[in-house]
């Protein structure tokens, strides 16, 4: 019986794609990355940031040593964390905000588990702070998915067994950290892109409760 959910946030509760991509554009720009565009910026779904300065630097035959890269990173995360001001409510995505109420309603403990340092702050722009009972960010675990570690943390942290946890994700790397931990993993997006998810929705709004509960 599932007891918690457990979501990843970018691409399951709100979108801040966007966002992203104008951060990673705008550095791009700066270094002179002419082949960056929306179709390259897709490789970065569900990728810790360092592992996406490692893909970009490499497509750009550039050789960075190690610091560089690490601050090719915190620019673009400075960019990034400047633009969230501008995140409102608009950025959820259909049927996140409806399907955290009705959990509250029934008891259901609810955690946010992402890989990202921006999470909490993203979670207060969007106003569901409140509607959690747990935030598992960047700052909080050592390994990105699809390590188990941040699933696994955020299910001690609603004091829930792994194995009554559903994950809600959106990127392999989501699905695998979700199998790993032991848990059953709900997918949004396709079944082409998430062929390991339990089921595959292209949003929350596509799925009842009562169906969520039922994995």
């Amino acid at each position: 019986m599932i007891q918690a959910v457990l979501f990843d946030l970018d691409g399951v509760l709100v979108s801040t794609d966007e966002y992203h991509y104008r951060s990673w554009k705008k550095l791009s720009d700066e270094e002179g990355f002419i082949f960056f565009d929306h179709e390259f910026n897709h490789k970065f779904r569900g990728v810790a940031r360092m592992e996406c300065v490692e893909i970009i630097t490499k497509a750009s035959g550039k050789t960075y040593s190690r610091e560089q890269k690490q601050e090719l990173a915190d620019r673009k995360n400075r960019y990034f964390a400047e633009s969230l001001s501008s995140v409102t409510t608009e950025a959820l995505l259909p049927g996140a905000l409806s399907a955290l109420n009705e959990l509250k309603n029934r008891g259901i403990k609810t955690a946010v588990a992402s890989n990202s340092r921006n999470a909490l702050t993203i979670i207060k722009q969007v106003k569901i702070e409140h509607l959690l009972d747990a935030v598992i960010d960047g700052h909080q675990i050592e390994n990105s998915k699809p390590d188990p570690e941040v699933f696994l943390l955020a299910a001690k942290k609603v004091d829930t067994s792994p194995d009554h946890c559903l994950v809600v994700e959106d990127a392999v790397a989501g699905i695998e950290s979700a199998r790993r931990a032991g848990m059953k993993a709900l997918g949004i997006g396709t079944k082409e892109r998430l062929p390991n998810a339990d089921i595959v929705v292209p949003n929350l709004s596509a799925i009842s409760v009562d169906e969520l509960l039922k994995l």
